[in-house]
Order: C-alpha cells, then structure tokens, then sequence
C-alpha cells in the first residue's frame, strides 16, 4: 500500500480571490509540488492570491523561499497573503522576520477580510 502524499492543494476562487489551500509537509521533495498549485492560482491573473497553510505540519527553508518569491514575482499587479496559524509555518516566518515583509494572517477569514474579499460563510 502506497504512503499518503506529502502533500495537498487545492484551488478555489471566491469573488475574484485565487484561494490556494496546502496541507502537508513542505520540504526539497514537495517543493515543485507547492511552487505548481500556486503557479495554477495565478494563472488566471487573480486580484488577489490567498495562500493558506493551516494543514501544513512542517515547513523547511524552501517553503519560506517559494513564499517570498511568489510576494515578489506577483507584487506587481497581484496581493498575496498568507494564513499561518500554527507553530510549523508561523514560528519559521516569525523568526526569520518574514511575518514583517509578507501579509501573514491568523485565518482565512482575517485574509479575506483585508483583502477586501468578506469572510466565508
């Protein structure tokens, strides 16, 4: 019997908002992995790129990479926010000062919220 992946996407679109939710281990081999569900998001042109990682169970230093390199790339004509709510994504945003430069909030909710999207239902 096959291991579960180390990794899962998924992609919605709420009112012009790309929504890409993660679960997983984000780590060298999951990388392309993660990099592609959010090159899916953008293809579309979104306003507004929300990158949730509530499901993320581990984050290494590549994982903080994509997730500046996505701020950057897409600075330019798309917001990009990030929902981190638990010690495996926050902890590595907050210790490398990345909580500072990228829009970080605790829920999806708050994320779409200051992104001018309104809460789920």
């Amino acid at each position: 019997m096959p291991a579960a992946d180390p990794i899962t996407s998924s992609l919605v679109h709420r009112e012009g908002v790309a929504v890409v939710s993660i679960g997983g281990e984000i780590d060298l081999s999951t990388a392309p992995a993660f990099e592609a569900a959010i090159a899916g998001a953008l293809d579309d042109d979104p306003p507004v790129l929300v990158i949730e990682l509530s499901e993320v169970s581990f984050m290494a230093s590549i994982g903080l990479r994509i997730l500046v390199a996505t701020q950057e790339k897409a600075s330019k004509s798309v917001q990009v926010a990030i929902v981190a709510n638990n010690p495996a994504t926050s902890r590595p945003m907050e210790l490398t000062g990345l909580d500072k430069v990228l829009c970080v909030y605790p829920t999806l909710d708050d994320a779409l919220t200051a992104m001018g999207a309104g809460p789920t239902d």
